[in-house]
């Protein structure tokens, strides 16, 4: 009964701390913490402080990135790519957003493709839905296959800190073609999906209004194909680049890594989280140095904004759910360690519905992974389903799905009358469980 009454203080703080933002979510956990020692009488968890440090490492690195203008190139190589592939888009446009993501870290990078994808759609007579919406599910997919991502180095913490032997490759060898395979599979369905815009009257009837028509075919969006950027701007994607390179290197070679002697006189290598902080902060300091920046500029960068609230969401929702999932080991190792062990797939849908409850993939990691080492569920089985970490499209309320609504001048993209009917569901559905199926099978193999 009492883990009953804890368990619905802590969605309460879930639910209603999701409805005021990342920082709401966690100001809300500390009423949950306050309930939980001063009332319940738990003793008080541990704050996830190598996550934040790790997450607080990645979001400054992006943000040096985006102030040096090394993503604008990378959004003018993928807008090249989109627009001299426009037949295609409903397949390209998924791939790009989730590469692009893979390759910063963040699915914000999303928001400067929407027009451009929109644009191409409409003209080439595309319903723009199609392509649109799975690739706002696609740049969120892309989160769990990215090296610099706040979810997939909270697995990495998190792991390190357990001592378990999963290297960063580890990891992105299963997520990496998971999620890519999940991303196909939407992106082929939502090839013929809605009606053509010819045959659909609803649209017929929104262009026969010449005003709408002008608005709905014409084209705000700049393009960064002819714009020539400074050099410096390619410098600051090099530097990041070979940055990731060289912590996938470090993370599948421990023997090139430092090697210190442990409490029993053992020799240890550093560990993989802290190398990963480090070299975030040194590519930081060289795009400072070479690519012609100011540091102060980095703060009104909207990668390191998001990344903030992503590192006070996590210390908040992460300690309160500690504290509370460590009072209750026992019974939980009990219930779910046998649970999860005779049907795996249990894992992956609590991750997923704890993914919406709180409306973040990092958060969700921290709040389940860890409990489920703790309780003694197979590490396999938890890389297995790193593609369930993304659950928040189930209820289009997620930023990037607002925006891609709002960016699809036609109409197509929309929430349904009953909500749950929305553009981002099947796409969204297919590439979740898609890319879990791809990735239990690929983890089993490999581990």
């Amino acid at each position: 009964m009492e883990f009953l009454l804890a368990l619905i203080v802590l969605l309460a703080c879930l639910v209603i701390g999701v409805r005021h933002g990342g920082i709401g979510l966690a100001a809300v956990s500390g009423v949950g913490l306050i309930i939980f020692i001063f009332v319940f009488g738990y003793k008080p968890g541990t704050p996830p402080i190598a996550v934040m440090l790790t997450i607080l490492a990645v979001v400054t690195c992006a943000g040096f990135l985006q102030t040096s203008g090394g993503l604008t190139v990378m959004l003018k190589y993928a807008e090249k790519f989109l627009r001299s592939n426009p037949k295609r888009i409903t397949i390209y446009a998924p791939i790009t957003t989730w590469f692009l993501t893979v390759l910063c870290g963040t699915g914000h990078v999303v928001y400067t493709m929407f027009p451009i994808i929109y644009d191409i759609a409409i003209k080439e007579g595309i319903r723009p839905e199609r392509p649109m919406a799975v690739a706002s599910v696609s740049s969120q997919m892309g989160i769990s296959a990215s090296p610099v991502s706040v979810a997939l180095v909270s697995f990495v913490s998190i792991f390190s800190a357990a001592g378990l032997p999963y290297t960063v490759l580890n990891l992105l060898a299963v997520s990496i073609p998971s999620t890519l395979c999940g991303v196909i599979f939407a992106a082929l369905w939502s090839y013929r999906r809605g009606k053509d815009l010819e045959d659909d009257p609803e649209f017929q009837k929104l262009i026969s209004n010449p005003e709408d028509k002008a608005y709905v075919y014409g084209s705000n969006t700049e393009s960064l194909i002819d714009k020539e950027l400074p050099k410096s701007y390619y410098r600051s994607m090099y530097i990041f680049l070979i940055g990731i390179v060289v912590i996938a290197v470090l993370g599948n070679c421990p023997q090139l890594l430092p090697h210190y002697p442990n409490a029993k006189g053992v020799m240890k290598a550093i560990s993989m989280t802290d190398v990963i902080q480090m070299i975030m902060l040194f590519l930081a300091a060289m795009m400072l140095f070479f690519c012609k920046m100011k540091a102060k500029d980095v703060g009104n960068s909207q990668v390191f904004r998001s990344g903030l609230v992503a590192v006070v969401s996590v210390y908040g929702v992460a300690w309160m759910s500690n504290t509370m999932f460590m009072a209750h080991m026992d019974l939980l190792k009990q219930f779910l360690g046998d649970t999860v062990q005779a049907y795996p797939w249990t894992y992956a849908v609590v991750i997923y519905l704890t993914s919406k409850l709180v409306n973040s993939q990092a958060a969700a990691v921290s709040i389940i992974v860890p409990v489920a080492v703790a309780i003694g569920i197979d590490p396999v089985v938890i890389i297995s389903f790193i593609p369930s970490i993304y659950g928040y499209f189930f209820i289009p309320t997620y930023p990037s799905d607002l925006a891609c609504i709002s960016f699809d001048r036609s109409g197509t993209t929309h929430i349904g009358k009953y909500v749950l009917n929305h553009s981002f569901m099947i796409p969204g559905l297919i590439g979740v469980i898609t890319g879990s199926c791809v990735g239990y099978v690929i983890a089993h193999i490999l581990y």
